[in-house]
């Protein structure tokens, strides 16, 4: 009787124990997760902060290479109207005459030669966003913004097109625009592309993910490795990056702003060595003063 009576609780006892040591195992899988995750924010943050950098000395070529064309322009300005005041007195003599307009020749053609570099650049990237304009469906496009600011195109694209709920893992629906993305990407080879995260102002409320910065860099690192993985763009021409909730485009009071900050904006710039490279090939300089910069 005895014996009938123990058995119960020793095989109950051994449940208990068994089932504290399935949860000690499930625990230390999730901190190695957590750890690992860990480490993959730090990488992308670090990642993020170099091309961030560089990606503000592109944007601030377009404005440099314009104050050089007024500077430019206002020197040719100044140049004719030595010219005018040395024809009026016709004291100077036909020497400085000559090398005033030799000076205004080269400066014109100096801004010429600006000119045409900062069109080429727009030119390239209107091209650049016709042809993605044109490839989307209806149903794609209203998940995606294309825009061109200071000579750097952003196309930006909402994360319910993107990704799972919550999540940073790429929808089965997504394949598609991607696809079409990533043949813009390597048609225009000598681009760099920065893949940028953002989120709203919730906080994410996930076991492996600590807030809106591993969020954003997570999704951003999802986008580059499918771009890279499944449609054969040059790993060496990306760079993941999360912004968190720190660069809203809309107010997060609402839902609909909320969902407008809630997107990925992969931006493709032209690389800034081979864009002062263009603008050092100007024209050969006469036996004239240089105009100024």
């Amino acid at each position: 009787m005895k014996n009938k009576i123990w058995l119960p609780l020793i095989i109950v006892a051994i449940a208990a124990l068994s089932q504290g040591c399935v949860s000690n195992k499930k625990y230390a899988e999730l901190q190695t997760n957590y750890n690992r995750l860990q480490d993959t924010n730090r990488n992308l943050l670090q990642s993020y902060q170099v091309t961030q950098r560089e990606l503000e000395g592109s944007k601030a070529r377009v404005q440099s290479l314009q104050e050089q064309i007024d500077a430019a322009k206002a020197n040719a300005a100044v140049l004719q109207n030595a010219l005018n005041q040395c024809l009026a007195g016709n004291n100077q003599g036909g020497a400085n005459i000559a090398k005033l307009v030799d000076e205004i020749n080269s400066s014109n053609k100096y801004i010429q030669h600006l000119v045409n570099v900062k069109n080429t650049s727009d030119s390239l990237n209107m091209v650049l966003t016709t042809n993605l304009t044109r490839s989307l469906s209806a149903d794609e496009a209203q998940g995606v913004d294309v825009k061109v600011l200071k000579g750097v195109v952003y196309i930006s694209l909402a994360d319910n097109m993107l990704y799972k709920s919550g999540s940073y893992e790429i929808s089965d629906k997504a394949g598609a625009t991607l696809a079409k993305i990533a043949k813009i990407i390597n048609d225009y080879s000598t681009y760099d592309v920065l893949i940028e995260g953002n989120t709203d102002n919730v906080p994410i409320k996930q076991t492996n993910i600590r807030n809106n910065w591993d969020l954003s860099g997570l999704r951003a690192s999802s986008v580059v490795q499918a771009l890279q993985n499944n449609y054969g763009v040059d790993p060496k021409r990306l760079t993941a990056g999360g912004r968190g909730e720190y660069n809203p485009i809309a107010d997060n009071s609402t839902p609909q702003g909320k969902s407008q900050n809630r997107r990925t904006q992969i931006i493709i710039t032209p690389k800034l060595d081979q864009f002062m490279a263009l603008i050092g090939k100007a024209p050969a300089p006469t036996d004239a003063t240089p105009p100024a910069k």
